[in-house]
């Protein structure tokens, strides 16, 4: 059975790989992009089964707008994809307020409304499946993003909270975390802070570490989340690309090494 996908960001990067992906085998997608002529190649493909729309996340009202519209033009909604995002770059010291607050609305805030607003619709519906596009910067930190992590961390433990909640409902969450990709996120549609130089050296450690990863192919994520959704018994979490699996065990190891190392004095915090 052909699934009803309502996808944020749809304009390129892994929104348009996701979107390209469940077209090319015959599922229905509302697409949405703040720029809805972006999306005009979608249509001249596929036509009906694609439904462009405009839209901001950050704009709550046309959230919900949105999302009522994408409801009423297909009958349903199956795969909401909460991909719409943008980097934030410097130090913590270098981060304005005004550039970590834009960064906050789109990744987490952008995420809730679009997720609010299509929670009534799954729940008449008793079904459905929630994808929130996190990234290995959800569960790991490095110099430099520190206002990109702090909104994705943020995600995470909004969306974990969520897959509790609606679990007995029919509905189905996963956090979708990717590695280094052939995408733009560090390109045009990233903000970049400020430099102080105190940070350059660590600036320059962070662009030859960058150097050495292998960026995966979009496309293949595409395909890959339509396993995602397809299977009977999705993960809560999973990596797309390889670093995840490559780093985060050591790292996780080391949290577990030192909450053990200290847990003496957690014990007598107990009081």
């Amino acid at each position: 059975m052909s699934k009803v996908w309502f996808v944020t960001g749809s304009s390129r990067g892994f929104g348009r790989r996701y979107v390209e992906a469940a077209l090319e085998r015959g599922d229905e997608v509302a697409a949405t992009a703040r720029d809805e002529t972006t999306l005009a190649d979608l249509s001249a493909t596929y036509g009906d089964a694609v439904l462009p729309l405009r839209l901001d996340v950050t704009d709550r009202a046309a959230v919900l707008a949105a999302v009522e519209c994408a409801h009423a033009h297909f009958g349903r909604l199956d795969v909401i994809v909460n991909n719409a995002g943008h980097g934030l770059f410097g130090a913590v010291e270098e981060l304005t307020e005004q550039a970590l607050r834009d960064q906050l609305e789109v990744n987490l805030f952008g995420t809730l409304w679009v997720t609010q607003a299509a929670l009534p619709y799954l729940r008449e519906q008793g079904s459905g499946h929630i994808v929130q596009i996190s990234s290995t910067g959800g569960v790991a930190s490095w110099p430099l993003v520190g206002g990109y992590h702090a909104s994705k961390w943020a995600l995470e433990g909004l969306s974990e909270s969520l897959a509790q909640e609606v679990a007995g409902l029919g509905i189905r969450t996963t956090i979708v975390e990717p590695g280094a990709y052939a995408t733009d996120w560090g390109g045009s549609s990233a903000v970049q802070s400020e430099p102080i130089p105190a940070y350059d050296d660590v600036r320059e450690a962070l662009g030859a570490f960058m150097a050495t990863l292998d960026f995966g192919d979009p496309a293949a994520a595409g395909r890959a989340l339509l396993e995602v959704v397809d299977s009977d018994d999705p993960p809560l979490r999973v990596f797309f690309g390889t670093q995840g699996n490559e780093m985060l065990p050591a790292l996780y190891a080391d949290r577990l090494k030192t909450w053990a190392d200290w847990q003496d004095l957690s014990v007598r915090a107990q009081g």
